[in-house]
């Protein structure tokens, strides 16, 4: 828990990371931003996609709408917040010449993603037979 707080005090004064190991190869910190920059258009799309499923399904009773939009909305904000802190922790360990951190995450959000997915194929499927 030390540990996570440290991190998300560099989200908010990267140059700090700066003051650890040695400065790697530029290529690998732009990759490492690329990468942060992917993992926050997957938060954009999972928070627009959680806005959509409520606006444009209204015939759709509120529990499920509410329920699958909130999963959609809560997986953007957890990919956002993921994002930041996987960024830090990468530069980390590329400054002090570590093995990149390991995450569960991906797989996490993989299944959150394929749950609400088939919960929309069920929707679809029971609306078109209803």
């Amino acid at each position: 828990m030390i540990e996570f707080v440290r991190n998300v005090r560099l989200w908010f004064a990267p140059e700090q990371v700066r003051t650890e190991g040695s400065t790697p190869d530029y290529r690998f910190s732009l990759a490492n931003e690329r990468t942060f920059l992917a993992w926050l258009r997957t938060a954009l799309a999972l928070i627009g996609g959680g806005f959509a499923v409520d606006q444009f399904l209204p015939e759709l009773r509120w529990a499920w709408r509410a329920g699958l939009s909130l999963a959609l909305l809560a997986a953007g904000v957890l990919c956002s917040l993921r994002a930041v802190n996987h960024w830090v922790r990468c530069e980390r360990a590329m400054r002090r010449g570590e093995d990149l951190p390991a995450s569960r995450f991906p797989a996490l959000l993989s299944v959150v993603i394929a749950v609400v997915a088939v919960a929309m194929v069920l929707v679809v499927l029971f609306r078109k037979a209803g």
